[in-house]
């Protein structure tokens, strides 16, 4: 009997650690906020402590890492030879497993702080799908997860001064991308596995955003939910039909959005700065109605916001950190972390971790009281959004990807 308790013991440890154990499949993570279940990430590191591995990566890219067992994918481009990448990296060592040229094209014109390389891939474990510029197009491409490509497509024409980046997000057997331009603007859904479209809506404003869709369960319904082209809307990913909209606050948005506690929050803008709170629901136009609280101090422009519990956070790209109650849009505390941000945080029990441009990480408390635990510096660039998965944290540096934790991956 004792023996059967102890053997029963030990497999429901088991069993909850593979069930806290998740993947980041794609741009923010499994719940496309930044959020992570895992509960045993390590805290501190640096050059020589907590690095599992360090793997170098051709080219450049600000896009993330996305993990799915032992399998890491990120991409880069080789700018000399205009040729945009996509490559696979084993995720117990860093060594490459096979990388394929999704598209060799003239390089599109970008901003200073933009890359060729920006956009997310993103993955339901047996394939990956990817995009890019490709001269005056949208390029998609998808491969399985030995290297074989299953399609290629290209959904429309794409052109906007500062460069392309959309992350594609998936929904059933839909993978969704934002072709917000200069021109005629659209978001579209193409088939998993054949690339053939399936519907596409309008974007009337016809201007440029870098916001990847985001889709959430809100107000008892699955909404597709995109800032940006001078509106913050909601949609059916299903079908592309438009819920509600509120218009502007202003014209460009770069952050993807969050909510908490019944709460969306959307942060950017250009040419004006906004911090807005929004009730999910109606249709229709709500922008009279739905707007809860509004701020325009501590905005965070490129970097995406994160919510834990009932308070959101965020870093402004000059590296102000804040936080703030859902419901209210009270700023509990607003405290500066350091230098340049552009990648957006990541959290998990209980942690917030903050990356900045120089490289150095800043690990503070989820919690209305400011408390930094940790400051850790890897001494190299970074631009991209770390990932999480199986207890270790993957940074992608400008020449690196770091694996961050034991030498052993959680299996």
């Amino acid at each position: 009997m004792l023996r059967r308790l102890a053997f029963a013991a030990a497999a429901a440890a088991v069993l909850a650690s593979v069930a806290a154990a998740e993947e980041w499949p794609g741009w923010r993570g499994p719940r496309r906020d930044g959020t992570s279940l895992e509960t045993d990430l390590p805290l501190r590191w640096g050059p020589a402590e907590n690095v599992a591995w360090k793997a170098p990566i051709p080219g450049k890219g600000h896009a993330s890492p996305i993990v799915w067992g032992d399998r890491v994918f990120v991409t880069t481009a080789l700018r000399d030879e205009g040729k945009r990448m996509l490559l696979c990296l084993d995720a117990r060592d860093g060594k490459v497993l096979w990388d394929r040229v999704v598209v060799t094209a003239p390089l599109e014109k970008i901003n200073d702080l933009n890359s060729y390389a920006s956009g997310t891939p993103v993955t339901d474990g047996r394939r990956v799908w990817v995009a890019f510029q490709n001269d005056k197009v949208m390029q998609v491409a998808c491969y399985d997860f030995e290297g074989n490509q299953v399609w290629s497509k290209s959904p429309g024409p794409f052109s906007a001064q500062h460069g392309f980046c959309s992350s594609p997000a998936l929904y059933k057997d839909l993978v969704i991308l934002n072709g917000d331009q200069d021109g005629d603007a659209y978001i579209v859904a193409l088939d998993q596995a054949t690339g053939e479209e399936r519907w596409r809506a309008d974007r009337p404003n016809k201007v440029r955003s870098y916001c990847p869709p985001v889709i959430f369960h809100l107000a008892g319904k699955d909404q597709l939910v995109l800032s940006g082209s001078k509106c913050v809307a909601s949609y059916d990913p299903a079908t592309g039909k438009p819920f509600w909209i509120v218009d502007g606050p202003t014209d460009q948005f770069v952050a993807s959005l969050v909510h908490a506690d019944g709460v969306l929050m959307v942060t950017g803008g250009y040419p004006e700065h906004h911090i807005l709170g929004i009730r999910p629901d109606g249709e229709g136009n709500v922008t009279k109605m739905h707007i809860l609280w509004h701020h325009t101090k501590g905005v965070a422009y490129v970097p995406s916001p994160i919510a834990w519990g009932k308070y959101f956070y965020l870093v402004a790209d000059d590296g102000t950190a804040s936080c703030l109650e859902a419901r209210t849009g009270e700023r509990p505390w607003m405290e500066r972390l350091g230098k340049h941000h552009s990648a957006s945080p990541v959290a998990a029990a209980g942690y917030l971790y903050f990356l900045d441009d120089t490289g150095r990480t800043h690990v503070v408390k989820a919690a209305p009281r400011f408390e930094v635990v940790g400051t850790n510096d890897l001494g190299e660039e970074c631009r991209a959004s770390p990932a999480i998965s199986r207890g270790r944290i993957f940074i992608r540096a400008l020449g690196h990807l770091y694996c961050i934790g034991s030498a052993a991956p959680a299996h």
